[in-house]
């Protein structure tokens, strides 16, 4: 780990929603703290029918930087962050992450994240930065993917080679400028949202690299609804800002060139 990241581990927060993740939620809490012993981590449990909400509890006992929002039912993905964010913003955290539970987000990215957020205001982990890294898809996940970043692009101008990936660390100078009260997504376009807004206020952004592995266990929370949910975001998106497809001030947007991991 690089002197940077480790300045800055013990300013950060990992946010984690969860639904249905007692399979997860103990292995996950495990390798971050292995390699990240002084991270906040923090879920999100939408009551779980699975007892994931439990199982978090216990872990939270032991470990004093381990906390859990318990809410009263599957709010959703978007309403979830949004809970973890504003959690942040009323503690010391300077570093605020967004990171699935299942494994699909590998634990030993967070290092290159912590490098490279000290030089910017939001690190994107980007799986097509690199020819396209995503383990054990379906050709039509992967095209669905690429496609909603094209699209995304060609609506609302955002250069992210990444607009759907849910793998992020915002500098908590970026939460505290967008107005989380007018965010509208609670699917997988609330990636989309928050990037924008990011972007369209000069934030500089990077991204780096990543290998993305599809769950091991447990079930995808991906349907039709959250498909169509950002099909017609980005439309609102451009249409509420007038047509505006640059930032006010020029933003720092290139990929940042760190080796992807070996698999």
């Amino acid at each position: 780990m690089t002197e940077e990241a480790k300045r800055n581990e013990g300013l950060a927060l990992i946010v984690i929603p969860t639904y249905n993740e007692r399979e997860n939620v103990v292995k996950m809490h495990d390798a971050l703290r292995k390699d990240y012993p002084s991270v906040g981590l923090l879920f999100i449990d939408d009551n779980s029918p699975d007892g994931t909400g439990a199982v978090i509890d216990e872990i939270c006992a032991s470990d004093n930087l381990t906390h859990v929002i318990h809410r009263e039912g599957k709010l959703g993905l978007g309403t979830a962050y949004i809970a973890g964010f504003r959690w942040a913003l009323e503690r010391d955290y300077e570093f605020i992450f967004e990171m699935d539970c299942d494994f699909s987000h590998d634990p030993k990215y967070v290092a290159d994240f912590l490098h490279v957020a000290d030089k910017c205001d939001l690190v994107l982990g980007s799986r097509y930065t690199s020819g396209i890294s995503v383990i054990n898809w379906p050709l039509r996940r992967v095209l669905l993917s690429v496609f909603a970043t094209t699209y995304v692009k060609l609506i609302t101008g955002l250069p992210a080679n990444d607009a759907t990936g849910g793998f992020k660390c915002f500098r908590r100078r970026v939460l505290e400028a967008i107005d989380m009260d007018k965010i509208r997504s609670n699917g997988y376009s609330f990636q989309i949202e928050m990037t924008y807004y990011a972007w369209l206020k000069g934030f500089k952004i990077r991204e780096v690299p990543i290998i993305f592995y599809e769950r091991s266990n447990g079930i995808s929370k991906m349907n039709k609804k959250i498909v169509y949910e950002a099909v017609f975001m980005v439309w609102r998106l451009l249409f509420a800002h007038l047509f505006t497809r640059k930032p006010k001030k020029q933003s720092f947007y290139e990929p940042e060139l760190l080796p992807v991991k070996e698999i």
